[in-house]
C-alpha cells in the first residue's frame, strides 16, 4: 500500500494550490491515494473543515470518490440520483452553491452514512468540461458562513483544472474512467427533420471545432494577459471588418453580426476573460472556463434570446481560441467519411469543405428551405436539421449515421443498428442503380402523356453531374448563389464567365436563369440591409433588382453577352404585380438594344418569363400571362406566402401542407390558365423533386418539372409506372375536400393504381 503523501506547507491562492495539487498526485501512488491526497490538500488551503469529490456515473448517478472530514467508509457508497441533494442541484443549474445552512435549503437530502450533521457550511461548484458538468467539489465547515467571493473563485479554477484532469486520466485509473460520464458516450438517436434525402454513415466533425488548450496553468501571466488582449483586439478588428464590409463573413445577417460586435466589445466578457488569466489560467484555459460558465447558466434558459446569445458567445469563443493560435480561418481539412456537425451553416460555409469526404450534415438548427439545405440537396449530401441539443451530445470523432429518410441521427450507434443501418444503405445503393438505368429512357407515362424533366442548380458542381441524371436542361439556374459565396460583389467578367459556362454544359438542352432572388433571409455580406420587421415580406427578389437597376442590368448584360447569339431563357423571382413584371422586362429590352448598338450578337432566341410565387398574380393571370413567353411556379414561396407560413422558421414551415385542397386548387387554376392562353409552364419548387407530390402535379397536367438532381431518378421511375388520366379523375374529388390535408388519400390513390413511389 503507497504511503500517504504529506501535505506541503501550505500559502493561499490558487496558482500556488494548483501547483500543490500537481506535487501531490506525482508523489501518491494509487487513483484512491490521489483522490485522497487532493482533497486533504483543498482543505488545508481553503481552511475548510470537509473537502469531497463526487463523479457522475454512466448510469446519470453522483457518487462519493473522495473526502476529507466526512466517514470514510462512505466513499464509493453514497450514491445520489440525477437531481438529488445539493450535489444534484449544482449539477442542475452547472454554477456554485454558497449556502450558510446546507440542511435549511429545499433540495438537501441527509445521507447518514456520511457523518455530515455537525457541519453547516456549504460550498459547491460544478467540475465542468466542455459546458457538461462531470462532478462536483464541495467544501464544509461546522461555523455557518456564506464563503467570499474569492474563496468561490478559487474553488471554480481547481475545479476547472481536475476535471481536465479526470478527463485526461491524472486522476482516475482507465478502468474507472470507463464509467464516468466525461463526454456523452451513449448511443443516442435523436428525432429531427430530413433536409436532403439520403443515408451516410461517418465520423463526427464539428464546424468551427475550438482549438484544445495545450496549457491550463501559467507561470507567466503579464505574458498571458498581453496574449489575451492581442487576441481580442484581433477578434475586434475582424468583426469590424465584417460590418464595414472590408472582410466577408458568408452568411450572416447584418443584424447578426452587429450582435457579434456588442458582444465582442462587451466589457463583462472581457472581464471574466482577464480575471481567470490572473488568477493563474492560460488565455486559451481562460476562453475554455468562461465558455464553460456561459453553456452551464444559459444552456439550461428557456428564453429563446438568451439562447440565442449563447450561440453567439459560443462562436465568438471558438474565432478567438484560433486567433490565440495565430490562426485567421476556420477551414479545415477533413479524414475520410465526414459527418459534419454544426448549429446552422450558410451555403458558402458548407461549400468550403471537401466534397469527396463529406458523406453527411446534422444541424441543430435551419429549416428544409434554408440555404444549407438547399446546396446540401445540390451536392447530394444527406442532411438532418432541427435536432436539439445536438452539438452537446455529441463528441469530435463519434461514429454518426445521418438518416435522411426518416429525419434521424444517430449518435455512437449499437452494432445492431449498425447492421441494420448498412442493410439499408445497401438497398439503398441498389435502388440508386436501377435509377441511374433509367437514365436515358424517355418519362412517358403508360398512357402516353411525356414528361419534361429538368434539373435545378445554381453552383458550377451541379453542372458536373447533369449528364448522369438524365435531365434534358436546367429549369431553374440559381443565381443569387454566387454572390452569396463571393467576398465582394461579382464583377461583370465572373458574372458573364459563370453563365457562359451553364450555357456550355446545358449544351443544346438549355437553361433557363432565374434573377437574383436576394433580400428576406439572403443578405449579403458585403450589402447593408436595413432591418426589416417581416423580412419575408420585404424589399427583396424583383423588388431589389428595380429599386437598384443597376445590379439588374449588370446581371442581364451578362447574361446577354455570355448568350453571345445563343438562345436566352431567363425569369424574374417574385412577381407580384404586372407592372413590376413590364419594368423587368424593359430592362431586358434596354440590355438587348445597348449591346446591338455595340455590335454584339443578340440572343438567338429570348425568352423572358416570372416566376409565379405570389398569390396576388395567381388572379391576375390573364392580364400578365399575354406579357410573357413562360411562366414557373415556385411552390416554396408560393406555400408560405399562401399559408403565411414563414418557410425559415422551424416552428411553423411544416405546419401546412402543399398536398392539402385550397393548394392543389391554386395549382389547378395556374395551369388551366396557362393551357388557356398557351403559356408554357414549369414546376421548379421543392414540390417536383418528391414522387407523390409530383404524382399530384402530373395528375393536375403539369408536364414540365425542375428538380434537385436526387430528385431525378425516383420521378422518373414514379412517372413511368402512372396512367395520367386514372391519376386525374382519382384527385378530382379531392379537391373538393374539406380536410386541411389529402396527403393520406393522395398515397391510397397511388397505391390503387399501382404507382411507383
Amino acid at each position: 500500500m503507497s504511503p500517504t503523501p504529506a501535505i506541503p506547507t501550505l500559502v493561499r491562492g490558487p496558482r500556488t494550490l494548483l501547483r500543490q495539487i500537481r506535487e501531490t498526485i506525482a508523489a501518491a501512488g494509487q487513483t484512491q491515494a490521489k483522490l485522497g491526497a487532493v482533497v486533504r490538500t483543498i482543505a488545508a488551503s481553503m481552511v475548510a473543515e470537509v473537502c469531497s469529490i463526487y463523479l457522475r456515473r454512466a448510469s446519470g448517478e453522483m457518487e462519493l470518490f473522495a473526502t476529507e472530514g466526512l466517514d470514510p467508509s462512505a466513499v464509493h457508497v453514497t450514491r445520489l440520483k440525477t437531481g438529488e441533494g445539493l450535489i444534484g442541484e449544482i449539477m442542475r443549474q452547472g454554477r456554485p452553491l454558497n449556502l450558510m445552512d446546507a440542511a435549511s435549503h429545499p433540495a438537501f437530502s441527509y445521507r447518514p452514512e456520511t457523518g455530515e450533521d455537525p457541519f453547516h457550511a456549504f460550498l459547491g461548484v460544478p467540475l465542468l468540461r466542455g459546458g457538461r458538468a462531470i462532478g462536483v467539489l464541495v467544501v464544509q465547515n461546522r461555523a455557518a458562513r456564506i464563503y467570499a467571493d474569492d474563496d468561490v473563485e478559487d474553488l471554480q479554477i481547481i475545479a476547472m483544472v481536475l476535471a481536465e484532469m479526470v478527463a485526461a486520466g491524472d486522476l482516475l485509473d482507465r478502468d474507472e474512467l470507463k464509467d464516468i460520464e466525461i463526454a456523452p458516450h451513449r448511443s443516442e438517436r435523436l428525432k429531427g427533420a430530413k433536409f436532403s434525402d439520403g443515408l451516410a454513415f461517418g465520423i463526427a466533425v464539428l464546424h468551427e471545432a475550438p482549438v484544445a488548450a495545450s496549457r491550463l496553468l501559467s507561470d507567466d501571466v503579464a505574458a498571458e494577459e498581453a496574449r489575451l488582449a492581442q487576441a481580442l483586439e484581433s477578434l475586434r478588428t475582424q468583426i469590424d471588418g465584417m460590418i464595414e464590409g472590408h472582410e466577408g463573413l458568408v452568411g450572416p445577417s447584418f443584424d447578426v453580426l452587429e450582435t457579434y460586435r456588442m458582444l465582442a466589445h462587451s466589457r463583462s466578457w472581457s472581464r471574466s476573460l482577464q480575471d481567470a488569466v490572473h488568477s493563474g489560467l492560460t488565455a486559451e484555459a481562460a476562453v475554455e472556463r468562461v465558455r464553460s460558465e456561459h453553456r452551464a447558466s444559459l444552456g439550461q434558459a428557456r428564453d429563446a434570446y438568451l439562447r440565442e446569445r449563447l450561440h453567439d458567445l459560443e462562436d465568438l469563443n471558438d474565432r478567438l481560441l484560433r486567433h490565440l493560435a495565430g490562426e485567421g480561418s476556420s477551414a479545415r481539412s477533413l479524414p475520410n467519411d465526414a459527418v459534419l456537425i454544426a448549429r446552422n451553416l450558410g451555403p458558402a460555409d458548407l461549400l468550403e469543405y471537401d466534397r469527396s469526404k463529406l458523406r453527411g450534415l446534422l444541424l441543430e438548427e435551419g429549416s428544409s428551405a434554408s440555404h444549407a439545405a438547399i446546396v446540401a440537396r445540390a451536392m447530394d449530401i444527406p442532411c438532418v436539421g432541427r435536432l436539439e441539443g445536438l452539438r452537446d451530445r455529441v463528441n469530435e470523432g463519434d461514429a454518426v449515421f445521418v438518416d435522411g429518410e426518416s429525419g434521424e441521427a444517430y449518435l455512437r450507434p449499437r452494432p445492431d443498428v449498425v447492421k441494420a443501418f448498412t442493410t439499408r444503405m445497401a438497398v439503398r445503393a441498389q435502388r440508386r442503380a436501377a435509377f441511374a438505368r433509367l437514365r436515358d429512357t424517355p418519362a412517358i407515362t403508360r398512357d402516353g402523356s411525356p414528361v419534361a424533366m429538368l434539373m435545378n442548380a445554381g453552383l458550377a458542381v451541379d453542372l458536373d453531374i447533369l449528364p448522369e441524371t438524365g435531365a434534358q436542361g436546367i429549369g431553374l439556374f440559381r443565381t443569387e448563389f454566387q454572390f452569396m459565396v463571393s467576398d465582394a460583389l461579382p464583377k461583370f467578367q465572373a458574372q458573364r464567365e459563370l453563365y457562359d459556362l451553364v450555357l456550355a454544359r446545358a449544351g443544346p438542352l438549355g437553361a433557363t436563369f432565374r434573377t437574383l432572388d436576394l433580400g428576406g433571409d439572403k443578405v449579403l455580406p458585403y450589402m447593408h440591409a436595413e432591418r426589416e420587421d417581416n423580412p419575408a415580406l420585404g424589399w427583396r427578389a424583383v423588388r431589389m433588382g428595380l429599386d437598384r437597376p443597376a445590379l439588374l442590368r449588370l446581371q442581364l448584360r451578362a447574361l446577354i453577352a455570355a448568350a453571345d447569339g445563343r438562345p436566352l431563357r431567363v425569369m424574374f423571382p417574385l412577381v407580384t404585380s404586372v407592372d413590376e413584371f413590364r419594368l423587368a422586362r424593359s430592362l431586358v429590352d434596354r440590355e438587348i438594344a445597348w449591346a446591338v448598338r455595340r455590335g454584339r450578337a443578340p440572343p438567338a432566341r429570348l425568352d423572358v418569363g416570372a416566376m409565379i410565387e405570389a398569390p396576388a398574380l395567381v388572379w391576375h393571370l390573364d392580364a400578365l400571362l399575354p406579357l410573357t413567353d413562360f411562366v414557373s411556379v415556385g411552390t416554396n414561396d408560393l406555400t408560405q406566402y399562401l399559408f403565411a407560413a414563414d418557410r425559415g422558421n422551424p416552428r411553423v414551415a411544416d405546419r401546412y401542407d402543399t398536398l392539402s385542397p385550397p393548394f392543389l386548387r391554386v395549382m389547378r387554376d395556374i395551369h388551366d390558365a396557362c393551357v388557356a392562353s398557351g403559356t408554357p409552364v414549369s414546376v421548379c419548387g421543392e414540390m417536383a423533386g418528391r414522387p407523390l407530390e409530383a404524382f399530384t402535379l402530373i395528375a393536375l397536367g403539369f408536364d414540365r418539372l425542375s428538380m434537385p438532381p436526387t430528385g431525378i431518378g425516383p420521378v422518373k421511375q414514379m412517372i413511368l409506372s402512372v396512367d395520367r388520366e386514372a391519376a386525374r379523375r382519382g384527385l378530382a374529388p379531392m379537391l373538393a375536400s374539406a380536410a386541411s390535408s389529402v396527403r393520406g388519400e393522395v398515397e391510397t390513390l397511388a397505391r390503387k393504381i399501382s404507382v411507383d413511389l
